[in-house]
């Protein structure tokens, strides 16, 4: 399993704080829940950070078996859809967004080994 992370660095802009929160959870939610293949999504809001450390307004996570699969989310309408949703949502956030891809998590791989 693959996890691509879309990272919201920035602000909301002000007095859009609860209408952009609306259009991410129902707009975009959805949007990212029809890509091919996607096994889980997943959607975090910062609630405290470090001193010093950069303003992250969300993060994104979407699971896939495979990079073969996250390839194909990639080239679907389905994207092209969410990518529409996701620049209008961004007329209410200051910043940029980027992306990280993940492979597995191994500390739930050993904890799964330790219960068989």
């Amino acid at each position: 399993m693959i996890t691509r992370t879309a990272v919201f660095e920035g602000t909301i802009k002000p007095g859009c704080e609860a209408a952009f929160k609306d259009a991410v959870i129902h707009r975009l939610g959805s949007a990212w829940k029809a890509f091919p293949h996607a096994l889980d999504v997943r959607l975090f809001y910062m609630d405290q950070a470090d001193e010093g450390a950069p303003s992250i307004v969300m993060m994104q996570q979407i699971d896939y078996p495979g990079h073969a699969e996250l390839a194909e989310a990639l080239a679907s309408p389905a994207r092209d859809a969410a990518r529409a949703a996701t620049l209008e949502v961004l007329e209410m956030f200051e910043g940029r967004f980027y992306h990280y891809v993940s492979e597995g998590n191994p500390v739930a791989a050993v904890e799964a080994a330790h219960v068989s």
